[in-house]
């Protein structure tokens, strides 16, 4: 028996560090990252941040998490 795919998934992070960005990003709080290849080959990732808007930071600032499909679909219908 195969497990179904999800569409694309989603990546959340957890901030680890919030040190120089305190106004934007909350530590040991979740938060959505976006693709951004480009940015990865910088070491910054893609994070929509507590302005809701998506900006550039510093990938040691966060953790990827797998989140379960329940949690992820309730981030979903609050955005």
């Amino acid at each position: 028996m195969t497990m179904a795919r999800r569409s694309p998934k989603t990546l959340y992070v957890v901030c680890i560090s919030n040190r120089g960005y305190q106004a934007s990003l909350v530590s040991r709080r979740i938060y959505q990252s976006l693709p951004d290849p480009d940015a990865a080959k910088r070491s910054l990732i893609r994070v929509v941040d507590e302005t809701g808007e998506d900006y550039l930071y510093p990938s040691k600032m966060f953790v990827a998490i797998d989140i379960p499909q329940a949690v992820e679909r309730t981030f979903k219908k609050a955005s």
